[in-house]
């Protein structure tokens, strides 16, 4: 039976041909301004791990299906789909009359270049195992795609929601090959106009795109504002119409003013910090656990986020499917200098603290780390990473031996809502770099079988047991210092709508629309 997922359209054909007819001779630009605290670091969505990128990449490049604001599957370039008894294979419908930014059709023949492409190991793409389960792409007609799967994957259609799984232009990946990071051509509402790393990246409107009510907007530009002051100065300003985060210290000086909205909404992103557990002394689980018990949660929240937001209570929160909650590491120095003690580290050691961020928020809760682990013997120096140095000294080291990392703080969000992306892309022993993100090169075999069993049963009680355990082993191990999860804080002028902080971090614009 064919699935759909039911989709609106906000502005009638009838409204719109009014307000056409009946519009002023010049009408002002619609310029919006959304003000983020990183650098983009790839125009690629199956070449990037950064929430931003693929965020900001929904506004040309669409998917499939997608997520709506409240992490709920709808279709977008897929109509419907029909999945086989076995689980093994989905034949998906797709929408008709839709053309690329650079006139090239959209058919069953375009999603078969995309996945073949990222199927392709020879590319070393990203995101390669989030659809290394796929086995063939077979076009049945020009607007139905048969994809057959090596084992049964029930995150298969989450999967696709992801906003890594993008549809790019045929075309355009023959014209420009491994440069197509720098020149995103896709059927989005918007269309690519400009991108200066680690200040702006800009889009507008794209003039035939197959929904005639959409883009509302002409321009829409992602400027990258690392200071946390400045930040909040630009939404006050109004050089920025949008701004996410919210620095936490002037979310109650945001409030006051009447020009703007600030909104607190609930957040699936997870901050933690990964210990290379190939490496003295992180290889001993003592240590490990002393840092966890080093460290002052609550007091992180007050310090580095305002106190919006909770101590992890878990691998994974419970708001994502199948995460399971734990009993919290409790604050306890005392403990920590014993388990230190037990461990042959007496004094303490010396180490790096790196931050996977370069913003004003991460850089305090990696100096109240500091100091935290400075009071049970543990001197960490700091590094704090820009996005490009992130991904080269991160993400794509060859092997762990060339790893430089030592301790990491970063943050995660499991984007397709449930628990298959908050396990295998972090913990699974074969997602070390530069696969993916187990930045802890941490392995269990347990954890590893568990993972790999979930992703092949639909019974939700027998995947439920088997994530619980996966989960219960990791939170055991303690391969981090599991931190907090931060609430989402943005703050909007009263003129601009339709813009959201979805709760894995990511944004939602496709209605966004700007008052004169």
């Amino acid at each position: 039976m064919l699935k759909k997922f039911k989709t609106t359209s906000l502005i009638s054909a009838a409204v719109l041909a009014f307000g056409v007819f009946n519009a002023p001779a010049a009408l002002a630009a619609k310029d919006v301004t959304v003000a983020v605290p990183i650098a983009v670091d790839s125009l690629d969505p199956y070449n990037t791990n950064s929430t931003l990128s693929m965020a900001v990449g929904k506004s040309y490049y669409e998917g499939l299906f997608a997520f709506d604001k409240d992490l709920k599957i709808v279709n977008l370039l897929a109509t419907g789909y029909d999945v086989s008894a076995d689980g093994m294979t989905y034949t998906i419908k797709l929408k008709h009359g839709v053309k690329f930014q650079d006139g090239t059709d959209f058919n069953a023949d375009a999603v078969k270049a995309n996945l073949d492409r990222v199927m392709d190991r020879a590319n070393h793409l990203a995101r390669f195992s989030q659809f290394n389960r796929i086995k063939t792409v077979e076009p049945l007609d020009p607007y139905t795609v048969k994809i057959t799967l090596t084992a049964p994957f029930s995150p298969f259609i989450n999967s696709l929601a992801h906003p890594s799984a993008m549809m790019i232009s045929p075309t355009a990946l023959k014209k420009y090959g491994k440069d197509i990071a720098f020149h995103p051509v896709g059927t989005g509402p918007f269309e690519f106009v400009d991108w200066k790393p680690s200040e702006y990246l800009k889009v507008k409107k794209f003039a035939g795109y197959w929904d005639k009510t959409l883009p509302k907007i002409d321009t829409l530009t992602f400027r990258t504002v690392t200071d946390n002051n400045t930040r909040a100065a630009v939404v006050q300003t109004g050089e920025a119409q949008f701004v996410y985060p919210v620095p936490y210290e002037q979310a109650e000086i945001l409030k006051k003013n009447p020009k703007l909205d600030v909104v607190v909404s609930p957040s699936i992103s997870v901050k933690y910090v990964t210990f290379n557990v190939l490496e003295k002394p992180f290889d001993q689980l003592k240590v490990r656990e002393a840092i966890n018990y080093a460290i002052n949660k609550k007091a992180l929240i007050k310090v580095a986020f305002g106190g919006y937001g909770g101590t992890m209570d878990g691998v994974i929160p419970t708001s994502v499917d199948y995460g399971v909650k734990m009993k919290p590491w409790p604050y306890d120095p005392a403990k920590a200098k014993a388990l230190l003690k037990e461990a042959g580290y007496p004094n303490g050691f010396t180490s790096t603290l790196w931050s996977a961020y370069n913003d004003g928020t991460s850089v305090k809760v990696v100096q109240f780390l500091q100091q935290q682990l400075a009071q049970v013997g543990i001197k960490v120096s700091l590094q704090v990473l820009e996005s490009g140095q992130r991904v080269q000294q991160v993400q794509q080291v060859q092997s762990p031996k060339e790893a430089k990392v030592r301790m990491l703080y970063q943050g995660w969000s499991s984007s397709t809502g449930e628990a298959d992306w908050a396990l295998r892309p972090l913990l699974d022993s074969h997602s070390w770099p530069p696969v993916l993100n187990n930045t802890a090169y941490y392995k269990s075999a347990k954890v590893d079988d568990d993972i790999a069993k979930a992703l092949v049963i639909t019974d939700r009680a027998q995947k439920a047991a088997i994530y619980k355990d996966a989960q219960e082993q990791v939170w055991k191990d303690a391969p981090w210092a599991f931190l907090a999860v931060p609430s989402n804080i943005s703050a909007k002028s009263k003129k601009l709508s339709g813009m959201y902080t979805m709760p894995d971090g990511n944004f939602y614009f496709r209605d966004i629309d700007l008052k004169p």
